[in-house]
């Protein structure tokens, strides 16, 4: 794998108070990267700063290696595909929700109609095209907020606690489903989870931030058998994974 993004040296603030500093991260093609610590460590930080709509104080963020600061914002946002908690679904049909991200690229009428059933079915959610955004139900919208992001295509895909707004089974059905389709389509993902569980299912990689600093990134069983440092160790121990499956043996 290669690095997609790298991120040096980054401070950002939120008024006059750090959000978040980090020294180094980078985040490889094709992986999913989970984010995760406790409330208020700047975990969305990131993620809002990877998507623009934070800027840092200080730092480099290089996309495939050049400056990502380089480009516009449009430009930028033209690679990357954001869902956040709430999915923030437009007052019209679920298949012009989904048409709406490519009809703002400038995709073709044909295109558009032959990827919004696609991502639609992809998600389960085909049969619901014609009904209102409004009509839906939470885990109905969240599937339809990721068939958007996901029909783009994106170079960079950032999820912000997609699911914690869910119940439990609809959480578990559509976290099996969204597992199968970013291994299918190796969709280079950084995924911001306050669930340990969660984290350790769909990534390969965990990245911890505690007290606005990243203190560790490495497998869900490098990180789970060697915490970094006693903030990382008591925030593993407070937050112990569920009964899901893992994508290692912890």
């Amino acid at each position: 794998m290669t690095g997609i993004i790298e991120i040096r040296d980054l401070l950002v603030r939120r008024g006059k108070q750090p959000a978040l500093e980090l020294s180094r991260l980078v985040i490889e093609q094709g992986e999913v990267l989970a984010v995760v610590g406790p409330n208020g460590a700047g975990k969305s930080t990131l993620l809002l700063t990877l998507a623009r709509l934070l800027k840092p104080e200080r730092g480099e963020i290089l996309f495939h290696g050049r400056q990502a600061a380089a480009e516009s914002d449009t430009a930028y946002r033209r690679r990357i595909a954001l869902v956040m908690q709430d999915p923030l679904l437009f007052d019209t049909s679920v298949f012009e929700n989904v048409a709406s991200g490519l009809k703002f690229r400038g995709v073709a009428k044909d295109e558009i109609r032959r990827k919004v059933p696609l991502w639609l079915e992809r998600l389960g959610v085909g049969h619901l095209s014609k009904r209102r955004a409004g009509q839906l139900s939470g885990g109905e919208a969240q599937r339809v907020s990721l068939a958007r992001a996901l029909a783009l295509e994106p170079q960079l895909l950032l999820l912000d606690e997609p699911f914690s707004a869910l119940d439990p089974p609809t959480r578990s059905r559509l976290l099996d489903d969204l597992g199968a389709l970013l291994e299918e389509t190796a969709a280079t993902t950084v995924f911001v989870t306050h669930d340990l569980g969660e984290a350790t299912q769909l990534s390969g990689r965990i990245a911890v931030i505690v007290g606005n600093r990243l203190r560790q990134v490495g497998s869900p069983a490098e990180v789970f058998s060697a915490p970094s440092d006693e903030d990382v160790s008591q925030f593993l121990n407070h937050k112990t994974p569920g009964n899901h499956r893992r994508k290692e043996s912890l």
